[in-house]
């Protein structure tokens, strides 16, 4: 694994998931590899209740009742569409499902306005059709169809990018659970690919693209739908923030310190930003960040990295003011004037009563914002 930049799920974790499947009793949907009860304790961490003999670490922080509700959708015969707001963990859920049903998460189409028909079911190899002519040898199977042909889960990564007719190659597939290939014999059982039992589709979709390719009303009826919510609590907030700083560590194989006081100051700044947007009276008063908690973590890591490489190898919180800033003030000079206001408005206030790190917070701050404008 590290000879990995980023291992998928299913071999990030395959030690983990093998035990689970070799103590696993409960009854299994298909060729699942986990019963729907241990894909759960995979994905949300095992408590003393279940009686396991090692701990199963937490890898998704959300509502249990969603992680049940997406399960059983991939138990039925319809497709899941995780839909929420940016770096809400749409693709990790998803990854650490695919992962645990068939231990492959890697069956991926990533939607954009370039993706055609061919990445969903199939296309040709040029060379060999010339010299051997159309087969299923000379066909290069999507993911989409790999994973049907072997009973597996596909990922279709931000389905409202792709274009209506991109979309509109989902419908026959989620319905009737086959691709025809017409350049084939139709004399020959090979052109048409059935799928195994155990494939199906989890889709993600942004909230905020919604109006940009809207899924139809035949698509949507496939699908059953997962509202994956902002993480607003700030005890799961630190939690997921911690657990992906760990693992940062952990990767980069940098030993450094990050002080709780430090990680207060980071979800309470991002707290005070969304309390900011959603009283504002216009786009131009909001900053064009989602501010996620995927965001908090990049800007985390930008901090830690900026320590570990120019700093004194310790996180400060003017390193964090700066990495904020720097990471937030994407339009000029909107987000930057949105900053300032902040930073002025309340950090100043803050640093004098409270004290603490907010100081050299507000001074990290100032100085990025000299710098950008």
């Amino acid at each position: 694994m590290s000879d990995l930049l980023r291992a998928p799920a299913e071999i990030k974790y395959a030690e983990e998931l093998a035990w689970l499947e070799s103590v696993d009793t409960g009854p299994k949907p298909f060729s699942w590899r986990l019963s729907p009860k241990m894909i759960r304790l995979f994905i949300l961490g095992s408590e003393r209740a279940d009686g396991l003999d090692r701990e199963v670490q937490q890898k998704w922080f959300g509502d249990r009742s969603l992680v049940e509700r997406a399960i059983v959708t991939l138990a039925s015969d319809r497709g899941l569409l995780l839909i929420g707001d940016p770096g809400t963990g749409k693709s990790w859920l998803a990854e650490l499902l695919a992962a645990a049903i068939c231990r492959n998460s890697t069956l991926v189409v990533q939607g954009t306005a370039g993706t055609t028909e061919d990445h969903i079911k199939y296309s040709w190899n040029v060379s060999m059709v010339i010299a051997k002519g159309q087969s299923r040898e000379s066909m290069i199977p999507s993911p989409i169809m790999t994973a049907m042909e072997t009973g597996a889960i596909g990922r279709f990564e931000e389905l409202t990018r792709s274009t209506s007719d991109v979309q509109d190659a989902l419908i026959s597939i989620l319905s009737e659970k086959y691709i025809s290939v017409p350049e084939l014999d139709s004399d020959n059982s090979d052109n048409i690919v059935f799928a195994k039992p155990g494939f199906s589709i989890i889709a993600t979709a942004n909230s905020r693209d919604r109006g940009v390719n809207d899924l139809s009303s035949a698509l949507k009826r496939r699908f059953n739908f997962v509202r994956i919510p902002v993480v607003t609590n700030k005890r799961s907030e630190a939690e997921i923030v911690r657990f992906r700083t760990e693992e940062l560590l952990r990767r980069h194989q940098i030993e450094l310190d990050v002080p709780p006081t430090l990680l207060d100051v980071l979800l309470q700044s991002f707290a005070d930003l969304r309390e900011a947007s959603a009283s504002a009276g216009s786009d131009d008063e909001k900053l064009e960040s989602a501010l996620s908690t995927a965001e908090q973590i990049g800007v985390l890591e930008d901090a830690i990295l900026h320590s570990n490489f120019f700093g004194d190898r310790a996180l400060t919180a003017r390193t964090l003011a700066s990495s904020l800033v720097g990471s937030m003030a994407r339009r000029e000079p909107e987000d930057l004037a949105i900053l300032n206001k902040y930073l002025h408005g309340v950090v100043e206030p803050r640093s004098k009563e409270a004290g603490g790190e907010w100081p050299e917070f507000l001074a990290g701050g100032r100085e990025t914002i000299a710098t950008l404008s």
